[in-house]
């Protein structure tokens, strides 16, 4: 696949959220604003990337070379949570403002399952370091384009006289499947 096919696939067709399901937790809980959400997905997608690179050379380089591929889950954790951390503490010190605009946001990344899932998927691809990194690039942008999408979605609804039963989480999970369901359509396109 040419690196504009993995980026279309992976931000459309194969969107980490609302095709695959993964990283439903802080979709659901961060969702609710607009704002916090398109924070929370700049912060994915900077750490989908960050992480793809670094993760494409500890596999290269170091567990494939050492024959412990069994070892990648571990591997790809000790590297997100490290370089999530990382960050955390160089914005902290240097860029105090955009360090505060993440807030909770970039902690958060660490637990978040898409960026596990996006360096899995490189590895069981076989991946390329530049494939890899248009891979984490859509997944990053894909998460977004699903967090905001809902977010615009429930800010919308909040103004609406919603029956009780519907309001807060049970609307969202019927937005978030009809937000799933039509990104189904894109399938078409990749076949």
């Amino acid at each position: 696949m040419d690196l504009l096919s993995i980026f279309l696939v992976t931000l459309l067709i194969n969107n980490i959220v609302l095709t695959r399901f993964i990283g439903l937790c802080s979709f659901f809980g961060i969702s609710s604003n607009l704002r916090n959400s398109a924070m929370m997905g700049m912060a994915v997608t900077f750490v989908a990337v960050s992480s793809s690179a670094v993760t494409w050379f500890v596999n290269r380089f170091l567990l494939t070379p050492l024959g412990i591929q069994y070892m990648r889950i571990v591997a790809f954790i000790l590297v997100i949570a490290s370089f999530v951390q990382l960050v955390e503490i160089i914005m902290r010190k240097t860029l105090p403002r955009f360090y505060s605009a993440f807030g909770i946001y970039l902690p958060l990344i660490t637990v978040n399952c898409a960026i596990l899932a996006v360096n899995l998927i490189n590895f069981d691809e076989g991946y390329s370091l530049p494939a890899s990194l248009v891979s984490g690039l859509a997944t990053g942008l894909g998460y977004t384009l699903a967090i905001v999408l809902l977010a615009g979605i429930r800010e919308r609804l909040a103004y609406e006289q919603l029956p009780r039963s519907l309001q807060g989480a049970p609307i969202a999970f019927i937005v978030a499947g009809l937000l799933a369901l039509s990104f189904q359509g894109f399938m078409g396109i990749g076949g």
